[in-house]
């Protein structure tokens, strides 16, 4: 896909996964936009972005948890560069307890902003590819939506969740030109989770290799479709 005069949304941009993707698609000429709960995280990635993609960047505070600020983010959007033809749902968080010592409102934190954010913008950003005539819709989920894990359940309901949204999605807007593709990494190096990137944790994942899977499915074939991308560390330590 030339990617030249092109718009995506990045959510959860500013850091890890989100940051290295929006790079990735600023130095391949789309413009870009990137949302974080926190303004100053926005305006700090901005102007980093804009030493990439000068004129091609903009931000804006977002809680997808909120469908009203979604639905601000995408007009925001539009006003800004007028469409929208790439989507990437990756602002996610973890909280990782028991089901006892778990509270609802944690619980409800982690579905509501892994699962149901991506309803939020699926929902918003589908009408305009549509009047685009096709886009790309990239939901970042992880091999823990396959794999279950005690301490992990709300984690895990919400990305089994979002493999489940994300096939059933893929099937109704084919289509009409849209594609739609979930990623699954394993172990990231990143500061999800409360963790720090550490060279301690260097046979990770990269932000970078997930990024990766994201230009290099956009570039695949119009004809062809892959739905789900399992990635993970080649030399995880050995148990």
């Amino acid at each position: 896909m030339n990617l030249s005069g092109k718009t995506a949304i990045v959510t959860g941009g500013t850091k890890g996964i989100g940051k290295a993707i929006a790079e990735s698609l600023a130095r391949a000429e789309a413009n870009v936009v990137v949302s974080a709960r926190t303004s100053g995280d926005v305006q700090l990635a901005i102007a980093q972005l804009t030493r990439i993609a000068p004129g091609r960047v903009a931000g804006f505070p977002c809680d997808v948890r909120s469908h009203e600020q979604v639905r601000s983010l995408f007009q925001n959007t539009i006003d800004t560069f007028q469409n929208v033809d790439i989507l990437v749902n990756n602002a996610g968080i973890g909280i990782f307890a028991s089901v006892e010592d778990m509270s609802p409102e944690e619980f409800r934190a982690v579905i509501e902003t892994n699962l149901v954010s991506v309803y939020y913008c699926c929902h918003e950003a589908i009408p305009l590819m549509k009047r685009r005539g096709g886009g790309y819709i990239f939901n970042i989920s992880s091999l823990a939506g396959a794999n279950a894990h005690p301490r992990m359940a709300a984690y895990n309901a919400s990305k089994f969740g979002l493999n489940g949204f994300s096939e059933a999605l893929m099937q109704e807007v084919r289509h009409d030109g849209i594609k739609v593709s979930y990623i699954m990494p394993g172990s990231v190096n990143t500061e999800f989770g409360g963790d720090e990137p550490s060279d301690a944790k260097s046979w990770q994942l990269q932000p970078e290799d997930v990024a990766h899977v994201v230009m290099d499915l956009l570039n695949y074939p119009e004809r062809t479709l892959p739905s789900r991308v399992e990635i993970r560390p080649t030399k995880p330590p050995k148990k």
